[in-house]
């Protein structure tokens, strides 16, 4: 395997894996054997979801109510010592391409997070982070060092729109909303989408992202949403060319929302399923790995994998056996029509 590097982007050849990433704008092409081969499966992961910090304020002073955490002002910190030591395991293969910092709304918990961030761009790995709730000074802070930030609309829409606006302010381009979407948020969420289009504070985002509910934590008292309103969701944003994107969970669901769209197929080469265990790992704050951040606390899930005590990454924790197994049905998963693709073993979504 040959991997070129530059400040500005990564490139990986081999037989049948390959990929280019440019750093400064996230894009991202995958291809194996030739462009048109899609590989099931990266030799080591390219993302990296890592927990930092268990404690969080809340919005506005508030604790969410969905949240699957559960997270609350009572909560533990990852050190910076263990980040570097997992950040030195899972960066062997060279392969990784960003970490997603799994922080609290503010981004206020964790006082070495910044240390963190700042180890991960001085070593070419790209810091992208979620917030709600921040001030100014912690906007200044992430639109220096993070190559993207979504921020999460709750209740209190000026909250996220404020905290947008101030990352606008201190120049980041990369800035996307987050919306979980269910039965209890779905007129926030179309409220979020024609907002798009006439509010000014969200002038420079660039989508509104929907999260399918996954029923965790305190997450567990809400409901699906229905596939009609999911549907209507999708047309409404494609419609007033609102920048529209998903977490993988719900690639199936958006992919059968456009099955008639013109350029279907096209669009469904941007469409990435469910890459947990195949392209991405979740590690939390004590350095256990998951397959994804829902899956830990779940059924075989109830301890990860520890990474900072593993020899060889790939050996001991990539290739590990409930690793392996967790992949295995994931891939076996067939869940759209005409096409197939990854759905989850863990949650109906």
């Amino acid at each position: 395997m040959k991997i070129i590097e530059s400040q500005l982007q990564k490139t990986v050849r081999s037989e049948d894996y390959n990929y280019r990433f440019h750093k400064g704008t996230g894009y991202f092409i995958r291809w194996g054997k030739t462009p048109q081969d899609d590989p099931e499966l990266a030799p080591a992961p390219e993302i990296a979801d890592i927990e930092v910090t268990t404690i969080c304020e809340g919005v506005g002073g508030k604790v969410c109510k969905h949240c699957y955490k559960s997270n609350t002002p009572n909560g533990n910190n990852m050190s910076l010592d263990t980040f570097k030591s997992i950040f030195d395991k899972i960066t062997q293969s060279r392969l990784l391409t960003q970490i997603a910092f799994g922080a609290d709304s503010n981004a206020t918990s964790n006082p070495e997070l910044f240390d963190m961030m700042w180890h991960c761009r001085n070593n070419g790995v790209i810091p992208n982070i979620t917030v709600a709730d921040i001030s100014e000074e912690t906007a200044a802070k992430l639109a220096e060092v993070c190559g993207a930030v979504a921020v999460s609309r709750y209740a209190d829409k000026d909250i996220c729109y404020n905290s947008i606006e101030k990352l606008t302010r201190h120049g980041l381009d990369q800035i996307n909303i987050h919306c979980m979407i269910s039965e209890e948020t779905f007129d926030l969420a179309q409220e979020t989408i024609k907002d798009y289009l006439t509010d000014p504070r969200l002038k420079s985002v660039k989508a509104v992202v929907l999260l399918s509910l996954k029923q965790k934590g305190r997450g567990i008292n809400f409901n699906k949403l229905s596939k009609s309103k999911f549907n209507y969701l999708v047309k409404l944003a494609t419609s007033n060319n609102v920048g529209l994107g998903f977490d993988s969970c719900s690639a199936f669901k958006f992919l059968n929302a456009i099955k008639n769209h013109k350029d279907f197929a096209k669009i469904e080469q941007y469409v990435e399923p469910c890459e947990s265990s195949l392209f991405s790992i979740f590690i939390n704050w004590r350095g256990e790995a998951f397959p994804c951040s829902f899956s830990d606390g779940c059924v075989e899930w109830a301890r990860g994998i520890d990474v900072p005590l593993c020899d060889d990454f790939i050996k001991d924790v990539w290739n590990n056996e409930s690793l392996v197994k967790f992949r295995n049905s994931l891939l076996k998963t067939r869940g759209c029509n005409s096409f197939s693709c990854r759905t989850c073993p863990l949650y109906e979504i």
